[in-house]
């Protein structure tokens, strides 16, 4: 197919693009000829004129060109878009239980700039690129089809395009029904643990699909325990432990909404009477306990990205040693500790670092029982870093032997 418009790298440019990645930055990029609106779809070419393949172009964005698609004959139009859908699902239909999951994962499924998550019979849309936003009904479209025969019929659809990220595409952050309106609350089960999931309110998409397998594995830790949960948000952890048996359960999280919807989930799992709540600052809270000689069985640390970029990475670095030092305190002798991190800027190497500089500080030897990323779900395509993200641990911890 033959494109108005052709983008040109500088010569060694592109090198994370040619390593398999789908980004083009304005500073690898020499020319630009041709008519264009942002959002179109344009060609992309190598410095000496070699085809690299097509993908939609925002000069409002440090990233000018994300790609498409590497074919230079490609034709980007609703087929297209099924095709890409349909690879997806059949991925997840080979990976993962799919009766919520993440459905479309940006870059990893070759569409990028795009997430569509599925709870239940309702999907969450969140656009977060200009060239994207223009396909973001026809993908949906797409989804319902596909899903349609399997048998799965959509009740609704929900658009959180509210990410601050899209202001740097040049475009209004929005969020709203896209259709019907519909019952935003939705029951969802995951690991044998229901909650009552709000997708029109709730932080990102409405609940954190990444941690699945996290999850499960943290269940085989806690049958007879003392569990401490920080960060619970919801009461994703603590409800898991409290399902696979656990003596005590304490939640913690600094937000009011959070921790009246995860006592909403403990009611809804008959889990009350064992898992309870507490609304306070992790950071404040953790010192307390260990004043007052608390100890548990197992400690979770799930807390938020501390980084959003890499000019924060230092400061984030203090606030993981800091939770994983008093974290490792409050574990007994023996016991466990689950710590991850979320934030893609902070790379496995240094979150390890980090975890080991809290370990000495607190005077514990850590036996590593398993690395874990994130759910099945959430791919990790590789050259693709920004799809890489989610780190998570969990450690015996041993005082000096």
């Amino acid at each position: 197919m033959a494109y108005r418009t052709i983008v040109t790298l500088k010569k060694g440019e592109g090198r994370t693009l040619k390593a398999g990645g789908a980004w083009v930055y304005d500073n690898e990029i020499e020319s630009i000829l041709g008519d264009f609106a942002n959002g179109d779809v344009v060609e992309l070419r190598d410095f000496d004129g070699y085809p690299m393949g097509c993908g939609y172009i925002n000069t409002n964005s440090r990233i000018t060109l994300r790609l498409l698609s590497r074919k230079k004959d490609a034709v980007i139009d609703a087929a297209f878009m099924e095709k890409r859908v349909r690879d997806a699902w059949e991925y997840r239909k080979q990976t993962v239980d799919t009766s919520s999951c993440r459905l479309i994962f940006g870059e990893a499924d070759f569409l990028p700039g795009i997430v569509v998550d599925k709870f239940s019979d309702v999907l969450v849309v969140e656009s977060l690129s200009l060239g994207i936003d223009r396909w973001k009904t026809v993908i949906v479209e797409a989804v319902k089809k596909v899903l349609a025969e399997d048998g799965i019929r959509i009740r609704g659809v929900y658009e959180r395009s509210d990410a601050r990220v899209r202001l740097q595409e040049g475009m209004d952050r929005s969020k709203g029904f896209m259709g019907e309106p519909f019952d935003t609350k939705v029951e969802i089960v995951e690991n044998g643990v229901r909650y009552r999931v709000d997708v029109e309110d709730g932080q990102k998409t409405g609940f954190f699909l990444d941690q699945k397998g996290n999850r499960a594995a943290v269940q085989r830790l806690c049958r007879g325990k003392r569990v401490l949960d920080c960060f619970t948000h919801t009461g994703s952890f603590a409800l898991n432990a409290g399902i696979a048996g656990a003596e005590s359960v304490l939640g913690v999280d600094a937000s009011r909404l959070a921790i009246d919807q995860a006592e909403e989930n403990a009611r809804l799992n008959g889990l009350e009477d064992r898992v309870r709540f507490q609304c306070a600052d992790v950071f404040e809270l953790l010192p307390e306990l260990e004043k007052r000689g608390e100890k548990f069985d197992v400690v979770i640390l799930d807390p938020p990205a501390f980084t959003k970029s890499r000019n924060s990475v230092r400061n984030a670095v203090k606030g993981y040693r800091e939770i994983n030092l008093r974290g490792c305190k409050l574990v007994r002798d023996g016991g466990f500790l689950a710590t991850c991190s979320c934030s893609h800027f902070m790379d496995p190497e240094l979150f390890a670092k980090t975890i080991r500089e809290a370990a000495s500080g607190a005077h514990r030897r850590l036996r590593q029982v398993e690395f874990r990323t994130q759910s099945a779900d959430h791919p990790i395509l590789w050259a693709a870093d920004q799809s890489y993200y989610l780190k998570f641990y969990i450690f015996q911890v041993c005082t000096d032997r």
